[in-house]
């Protein structure tokens, strides 16, 4: 079953079409309009006004326009309020995937991320961008080192060629032979190659650069300026300041190199954040797990319902990033208050471990496209030494208060509407 699964249903009455579009809400959805006939596809949209778009839809028909009409083809319509693009997008992509197995991609437009290969499994590695990332049995990319993912090929291309200039790594693309008569290239004659095409390296040799590199990503950038600078502090203990000099001036261009670099692009095994988003219920913030690049099922912390009981929401973050690290009891159902059985947040729990195995390219799809769009709505924390729960919970803060004030200021409670807006009660 689908965490994001269309949980509202209408039957459409053409007969009774103002009751029909009266009933439904103006905020934005995923709606599938079922048809009357057996045979014939449902239509699957995402919309920011649900009763907007289903009058145009479902609305008596203009005989001098040729706007699609679908008056006489439904006969019903299931769909899911979405409080943002995030969502909505991730909500869409899964319903899409489930009602067209075999069309979803083109539905979505979906093109794989772009990602940094250093394919381990040559015996000369090189580092490109790709698009293709195969999966082993275990579920983990194979083949070699994956980091990304990027804005684009042509953006993961570029830092390559800013990073390869720090290393002695290949970038031709022939076969390696170790022949001594071949001449070369332009990189080796400019000593930014160790040259194993021509045999002027042992393959240890260029295993240990390779090794480097692949540190390099693994860590940002930390190992490589952290043996820069300790090597020119060495240089200038020993007063050999021209050394030192042409040190400082490589520190200098890996800074230049990673300048501008997006936080996102990372290993993918290392790729584990935690998404925001304002939830459709008021006082609510959805969360998103991401682990080793993939989306898990979304957490809902619902601040009204968590203000009247002893749980924090910080705890309830622990017990769904970190499960087993924190011990939350359980708390009898009292008078006016749901019991543990709806609670929406065991039953989230419960659903995330049934879920399925995600696809690994189209959740960095969904991830990239959310995280380079312009304006970026929603916030994302990433793990390094731990997760920022204290962060976590201002940015929260953030996301339920009113535009017109900040957190703490002494103003009234907000109340979230699904359709983006924020007013305050």
């Amino acid at each position: 079953m689908l965490v994001l699964a269309l949980n509202c249903s209408v039957e459409f009455d053409s007969s009774r079409d103002e009751e029909f579009f009266t009933a439904l809400p103006p905020f934005p959805a995923v709606c599938l309009v079922e048809s009357k006939e057996s045979f014939a596809e449902p239509l699957l949209i995402r919309t920011q006004d649900l009763r907007r778009r289903l009058q145009r839809l479902l609305g008596p028909p203009d005989p001098s326009s040729k706007r699609l009409n679908l008056r006489d083809f439904a006969k019903s319509v299931r769909y899911r309020l979405t409080s943002s693009p995030f969502e909505q997008s991730f909500a869409y992509y899964q319903n899409a995937k489930q009602i067209f197995p075999a069309r979803y991609r083109d539905m979505l437009r979906m093109r794989p991320p772009a990602v940094l290969k250093v394919n381990l499994r040559n015996a000369y590695p090189r580092c490109y961008p790709t698009r293709r990332i195969p999966i082993a049995s275990n579920g983990e990319p194979s083949g070699g080192l994956y980091y990304g993912p990027f804005p684009s090929r042509k953006a993961a291309d570029a830092f390559a060629e800013r990073v390869l200039d720090l290393f002695k790594v290949r970038r031709c693309q022939i076969r390696i032979r170790r022949d001594p008569e071949f001449p070369g290239c332009i990189y080796s004659e400019m000593k930014m190659c160790l040259a194993p095409c021509f045999a002027g390296c042992s393959k240890e040799e260029y295993d240990s650069e390779v090794q480097r590199l692949v540190w390099f990503l693994e860590t940002g950038g930390s190992s490589l300026r952290e043996a820069l600078q300790a090597e020119r502090n060495k240089a200038s203990e020993d007063l050999d300041y021209e050394k030192a000099a042409l040190l400082h001036k490589k520190v200098d261009k890996l800074d230049d190199a990673l300048r501008g670099q997006p936080e996102l692009p990372r290993r993918l095994q290392d790729l584990n954040a935690v998404i925001l988003q304002r939830g459709v219920a008021d006082q609510s913030i959805s969360v998103y797990a991401v682990r080793a690049g993939k989306i898990g099922d979304p957490l809902e912390l619902s601040f009204a319902q968590l203000s009247g009981e002893p749980r924090s929401a910080e705890q309830l973050l622990r017990e769904h990033l970190e499960p087993g690290s924190a011990v939350i009891p359980s708390l009898p159902a009292q008078a006016g208050e749901a019991s543990e059985g709806s609670d929406p947040v065991a039953r989230n729990l419960s659903d995330s471990a049934a879920s399925p195995a995600a696809d690994l390219s189209e959740h960095l799809w969904l991830l990239a496209r959310w995280f380079y769009s312009n304006p970026r709505l929603g916030e994302i924390f990433f793990r390094t030494n731990g997760w920022p729960y204290r962060r976590m919970m201002r940015a929260c803060a953030r996301l339920l208060a009113p535009p017109e004030a900040a957190p703490g200021a002494g103003q009234a409670s907000p109340s979230h509407h699904p359709d983006g807006e924020r007013k305050t009660s």
